[in-house]
């Protein structure tokens, strides 16, 4: 009787697996493998960043009330209450973002990759999201970023600094324009009578 029950659930193993291999497209599981490849930094940066995005709004909105209603010997003390609850905002946020992120590589992230890719074309991408190489720059990307950013500031903030500086102590182009052109015409006329009285005849 034992061996009857193991045969009959080998045998209903045997034909749930075959079915599944029978049902399950090749290129389906190649994109699902291209996408759970691609979840590593890059993606939790992208994370941090709409976190980020979504706690600065919310100061953007915070601040200007903090200043309007609340005294300023008391702006300290609330200040230090926001800073606690952005933090938590930041967490939740960040939570919230992150369990979405399976969802939507499954949901729409899966079918878009089978759907502009062939299955060589899947494999070639999950060789090379694999690929040592790739993988050791995924993880520097952030500190190359960085090394950019920074010399781009050095090499460009002398430049900005003059301009900025000249901007603030000098107006304008057209407002200086513009201000010559209001006290010329507040200038009191020079004209002769006689030349004053003609006009006024022409105008007549």
């Amino acid at each position: 009787m034992k061996k009857s029950l193991l045969a009959l659930a080998l045998a209903g193993l045997t034909l749930a697996t075959t079915a599944h291999a029978q049902t399950t497209d090749p290129k389906t599981e190649w994109a699902a493998k291209v996408v759970a490849l691609q979840q590593g930094p890059e993606l939790d940066r992208l994370v941090d960043q709409l976190t980020e995005s979504s706690v600065q709004d919310l100061i953007a909105n915070w601040g200007p009330k903090l200043d309007a209603n609340v005294p300023k010997a008391k702006q300290a003390k609330a200040t230090e209450e926001l800073n606690a609850e952005l933090k938590k905002y930041a967490d939740d946020t960040k939570k919230v973002i992150s369990s979405k992120v399976s969802k939507i590589g499954t949901d729409a992230m899966v079918p878009a990759y089978a759907e502009r890719f062939t299955v060589d074309e899947l494999k070639q991408l999950a060789a090379f999201f694999e690929s040592p190489a790739v993988k050791k720059y995924q993880t520097a990307a952030p500190e190359l970023g960085n090394v950019f950013v920074q010399k781009l500031l050095e090499a460009a903030r002398p430049e900005v600094m003059a301009r900025q500086s000249s901007s603030m102590t000098q107006p304008p182009r057209l407002w200086a324009q513009h201000h010559r052109r209001e006290r010329a015409s507040l200038r009191p006329r020079n004209d002769p009578p006689l030349q004053l009285f003609g006009r006024a005849c022409q105008t007549a």
